[in-house]
């Protein structure tokens, strides 16, 4: 079984949902083993890090909000998708916290492999895709998807891209400076280019991601000794034993 969790990082309903619904249509179509979960950060309530440091000793975060039912989910899907708005240059405060909160406690969960505390970054090897939308061209979706991707390597996680020319990478799109939320559903209804590329960059995108998550879960895979003797491969061997 594939679990691909696609998480919606936007406040509100709209373009990104539609986007990422469409995403996730595309990752079960691969195959029957593939599983498909929907999330979103609208109305959850996500506070910022404050660096306590108190995850390193057992991956646990001490504020208690909707973090610990996400993260968990994120720890165990196989492929994530990202899908979000452009916020300032950049993606919204609520997701970055989520991220800034998962990336410490993720090395927390697995410090315990380190030796002599030297800090070693663990190999979940889940594959990540992101998907950035605005209401302006050249308004900083490829700032965006360029953060996400290198959340994906911090994470020890592989960045996938979808189809070139659509999706270099990752899917991109802006509304034509049209700020309703259903603006990209209302486009690709229209047959407007712009929103039809984003609509086959998000559906590539996803697809492509499951098809390496596919390659990369061979059960074979875990038996390597490189893996099983490493224990930076610890959180990529835990997902087969669920």
């Amino acid at each position: 079984m594939i679990k691909v969790l696609g998480i919606s990082g936007s406040p509100r309903v709209g373009n990104s949902k539609y986007l990422l619904e469409e995403a996730l249509k595309s990752a079960k179509s691969v195959g029957e083993e593939v599983e498909t979960e929907y999330i979103s950060i609208r109305g959850k309530k996500l506070g910022g890090c404050v660096m306590c440091q108190a995850c390193e000793e057992d991956g646990e975060c001490i504020i208690k909000d909707d973090f610990q039912e996400m993260s968990q989910k994120w720890i165990e899907a196989d492929v994530v998708i990202y899908s979000v708005p452009v916020y300032h240059m950049g993606m919204p405060a609520q997701l970055k916290a989520f991220l800034d909160r998962l990336g410490n406690s993720f090395f927390g969960k697995y410090s315990g492999n380190f030796t002599e505390g030297k800090a070693t970054l663990p190999k979940s090897l889940k594959v990540i895709g992101s998907i950035a939308q605005g209401a302006h061209v050249f308004s900083g979706q490829e700032h965006t998807l360029t953060d996400l991707i290198n959340h994906a390597l911090i994470m020890g996680c592989i960045p996938v891209t979808g189809d070139m020319w659509e999706a270099y990478i990752g899917a991109g799109g802006w509304t034509y400076n049209e700020v309703g939320r259903n603006s990209i559903e209302e486009q690709v209804k229209e047959g407007r280019t712009d929103a039809l590329v984003a609509l086959r960059a998000s559906k590539s995108v996803a697809k492509r991601a499951v098809e390496l998550s596919i390659l990369l879960k061979n059960k074979d895979n875990q038996n390597l000794g490189f893996v099983k003797d490493n224990p930076v491969y610890q959180p990529y061997v835990d997902r087969f034993n669920k």
